[in-house]
């Protein structure tokens, strides 16, 4: 068996422990009375060498109490009393020591208080008594006794058991950082799917839409080969639209580091895309931007807006075939403002409906500071959306 494979004797149990403590008692309390110095006062043992033998095994039985505060402590007090009556041995006085520690160190407050309190008051009934009846000499002798057999092992007790309550306490306070820890990034993965499921949804619902929509418009041209043509060009290139961006999302997913090279996101430059797609499935659609490249919008603001635009223009084509749609952007009070209106016919829904787009582009809203409204305007739907360009700004 090699040392490390030994068990240190902390991590045995309790009477194991205790066994052993016992054990090197009385084993050294032997030496000790073998030798002939136990006595503590002058003069000869006038005890039989039996009884302090029988007094050290009381003594070494009662070890496997130790940690029974304060029964433990009184046993030994009492073994501690007949040796003292009987003329007071070294074994004794130093193997009650450790009934001192441990109490301080496994027993309750109020027990440490007043175990604090008697060893006090003890030291100081010594010291007088020496001062009083033999001098200053004998009274400095008895409170170094004291010292070394009472004091030493309570103080000792009491800081073990300081630090073991401090370590305890940030014990916990580790543990309940790392609760909250682990919750954060639940949180955050929370939030995260939460948005990676948007953009999801943005990306693939708004391009799948306009594809259905324009495939079943090219369908119904069959005698217009050259406009069902212009419909299918609208089909490939929402298509392929729809691959990159995907691929972007994908790689941004796998990417280990923010340097990996990644298909930029939308803005509101290719905004002429999405124009065009919805001209293409049968869409009447104008356009009064005040936003051009002289505009610098910050990307999370630029990005937003397209989705927004991407996501009212995907519901007009979906729920208002045919009909005209505008888009308006302005910058204005440090804010763009999106506004998109289309007709409904009269067999329209005009709710809000149960589908993700509206929520979706309420959150990307919410998400850079700015709000939106939708909802029915006059004959009409209206999408009205502000996007403060500045963190903070309303």
């Amino acid at each position: 068996m090699r040392l490390r494979d030994v068990p240190r004797p902390r991590d045995l149990p309790v009477w194991q422990q205790n066994a052993l403590i016992a054990l090197a008692v009385f084993a050294g309390g032997t030496l000790v009375y073998l030798s002939g110095i136990h006595r503590l006062q002058p003069g000869g043992d006038v005890c039989p060498l039996w009884v302090r033998f029988a007094e050290l095994a009381a003594m070494c039985a009662t070890s496997f109490l130790r940690r029974k505060v304060p029964w433990g402590l009184l046993v030994a007090t009492a073994v501690l009393a007949v040796d003292i009556t009987l003329g007071p041995s070294l074994p004794i006085v130093v193997a009650y020591t450790d009934f001192l520690y441990t109490a301080m160190l496994y027993g309750s407050r109020r027990t440490n208080r007043v175990l604090i309190g008697i060893t006090a008051a003890a030291a100081l009934t010594v010291l007088f008594g020496f001062l009083a009846g033999s001098g200053w000499r004998a009274a400095m002798l008895g409170a170094f006794s004291m010292l070394s057999f009472l004091l030493v092992p309570v103080w000792w007790g009491a800081n073990v058991r300081q630090q073991s309550d401090i370590a305890a306490t940030e014990r916990a306070n580790a543990e309940q950082l790392a609760t909250i820890a682990v919750l954060d990034r639940q949180a955050a993965v929370a939030a995260e799917r939460s948005r990676m499921a948007r953009d999801l949804h943005d990306v693939i619902a708004g391009h799948l839409s306009a594809i259905a929509i324009q495939s079943e418009a090219a369908l119904s041209m069959a005698d217009d080969p050259k406009t069902a043509q212009a419909v299918l060009v609208a089909v490939r290139e929402n298509s392929v639209r729809a691959l990159e961006e995907m691929r972007a999302m994908i790689g941004l997913l796998r990417s280990e580091s923010a340097t990996d090279e990644v298909t930029a996101p939308a803005r509101l430059a290719e905004l002429t895309r999405l124009v065009e797609s919805a001209r293409a499935a049968g869409m009447t659609v104008l356009v009064d931007s005040a936003v051009d490249d002289s505009v610098a919008l910050p990307t999370a603001v630029d990005l937003t807006a397209y989705r927004i635009a991407q996501e009212a223009l995907t519901n007009a084509v979906k729920h208002a075939p045919g009909g005209q749609v505008t888009v308006k952007l302005r910058v204005a009070e440090g804010a763009l403002t999106v506004e998109i209106s289309n007709e409904l016919p009269g067999e329209a829904p005009r709710s809000n409906g149960t589908g993700h787009g509206l929520p979706s582009m309420r959150e990307r809203a919410h998400a850079v500071g700015g709000t939106l409204q939708a909802g029915p305007s006059g004959p009409g739907w209206l999408v009205h959306a502000v996007l403060p360009l500045a963190e903070g700004r309303p």
